[in-house]
C-alpha cells in the first residue's frame, strides 16, 4: 500500500504585519521623541541660518560686425608673416568665460575692489543701516586690521582662501541652445550681490580689451619693423593692410563699451532672499526624527527578542 506522503514544513518567513504595527505601538514614545528632537533641532537651525541673497546678470556674447580681427583673405599671409591674430568671436567668448572664473583674475578682482573683509569677515548685514556686521572675533573695524587666533596666526585670508570663498558664492552658467551666459552671485547683502555682479562684467569686458590692445599694439610693432626691413613691394601692401586691420582692432576695442559680453538683463537689487530655505529644512529634519526613531524601536524589539530567546 501507497503511504500517504508526510506534509513538509517551511519555515515562516513572512513578516507579521500585526506584530510589527503592535511593536510600532509600543515605541510610539520613542519615535515621538525622536520627532520632536529633530523638528525642534531643524526649526532652530533655520533659524540661526543667515538669509542670503542671490543676483544674476544675463549676458549675450558681442558680435563684431567686421567678423574679427582680420579677414579670412589676409590671415594666411599673416601667419607667414609670423602675426597671431587669433580666434574668432565663439573663441573669445569661450577664453573671456573660463577667465572669469580663473584664479588669477578672481584675485586681481578681489584685491582691486578690497573685498576681502566683506567676503571673509563678516556674518550678517544689517537692512537698516545699510552696512556690514563684522565678526569680532576675526577682524577689528574700528582698527580695520585681521585679528590673531588662539595660537597667535594672524587669521588674515590668503589668495587661496579668497578665491575658494568667493567660487563658491560664484556661479556662471551657460545655454547650449543660444549662447547666453548668467552670472550669478550670493551673498548676505542683497546690494554686495548686486554691485559684484555687475563689477565682475565691467572687469571681464576690461581684462580683454586691455587683453587684445595690448596684442594688437604688439603687432603692429612688429609689423613695422618687418615694414622697414624689406624692399619688396608685394610684401610691403601685405604688411599695410595687417598693420591696417590691427589699428582698426585697437580703434573698435577702445570705441565699444562692451567688448566680450553684452548685457540683456542687468543685476537688480533681490527683494527676496534665495536661502535658506527654513519651511523645507524643518520638513527635511523632521522626518529624518521620525525615521530614526522608527529604526531605534526595531532595533530595540530585535535586542529583546534575541535576549528572551537566549533565556530560554
Amino acid at each position: 500500500m501507497n503511504q500517504a506522503p508526510e506534509p513538509q514544513h517551511y519555515p515562516d518567513d513572512e513578516i507579521d504585519l500585526r506584530e510589527l504595527f503592535a511593536t510600532l505601538w509600543r515605541g510610539k514614545w520613542i519615535i515621538i521623541a525622536f520627532t520632536i528632537i529633530f523638528a525642534a533641532a531643524g526649526v532652530a537651525y533655520a533659524l540661526y541660518k543667515p538669509d542670503i541673497y542671490q543676483a544674476s546678470a544675463l549676458l549675450a556674447p558681442a558680435q563684431d560686425d567686421a567678423g574679427g580681427r582680420i579677414g579670412g583673405q589676409l590671415s594666411g599671409l599673416a601667419s607667414l608673416a609670423g602675426v597671431n591674430l587669433g580666434g574668432g568671436d565663439a573663441n573669445k567668448t569661450v577664453i573671456a568665460k573660463e577667465t572669469l572664473q580663473s584664479r588669477a583674475f578672481l584675485t586681481d578682482f578681489i584685491h582691486r575692489h578690497n573685498l576681502a573683509v566683506p567676503l571673509m569677515a563678516t556674518k550678517a548685514w544689517s537692512m537698516n543701516s545699510g552696512e556690514w556686521i563684522f565678526d569680532e572675533d576675526i577682524y577689528d573695524a574700528s582698527a580695520q586690521q585681521w585679528l590673531n587666533d588662539e595660537d597667535g596666526q594672524s587669521q588674515e585670508p590668503t589668495d587661496w582662501d579668497l578665491v575658494k570663498q568667493f567660487r563658491e558664492q560664484l556661479s556662471v552658467s551657460e545655454n547650449k541652445d543660444n549662447g547666453m551666459l548668467t552670472v550669478s552671485f550670493k551673498s548676505l547683502s542683497p546690494v554686495a550681490a548686486k554691485d559684484w555682479v555687475e563689477k565682475l562684467v565691467h572687469d571681464i569686458n576690461e581684462h580683454m580689451r586691455a587683453q587684445d590692445v595690448q596684442e594688437a599694439e604688439a603687432s603692429i610693432a612688429y609689423l613695422e619693423d618687418k615694414l622697414r626691413q624689406t624692399n619688396i613691394a608685394g610684401m610691403q601692401q601685405v604688411f599695410y593692410q595687417l598693420i591696417e586691420q590691427e589699428t582698426r582692432t585697437v580703434m573698435l576695442a577702445n570705441a565699444q563699451r562692451e567688448y566680450v559680453f553684452k548685457t540683456v538683463d542687468p543685476a537688480v537689487v533681490p527683494q527676496e532672499k534665495s536661502e535658506p530655505k527654513r519651511a523645507l529644512i524643518a520638513i527635511v529634519a523632521t522626518m529624518l526624527g521620525g525615521m530614526l526613531g522608527v529604526f531605534a524601536v526595531f532595533v530595540m524589539a530585535f535586542i529583546r527578542s534575541g535576549k528572551e530567546e537566549a533565556s530560554k
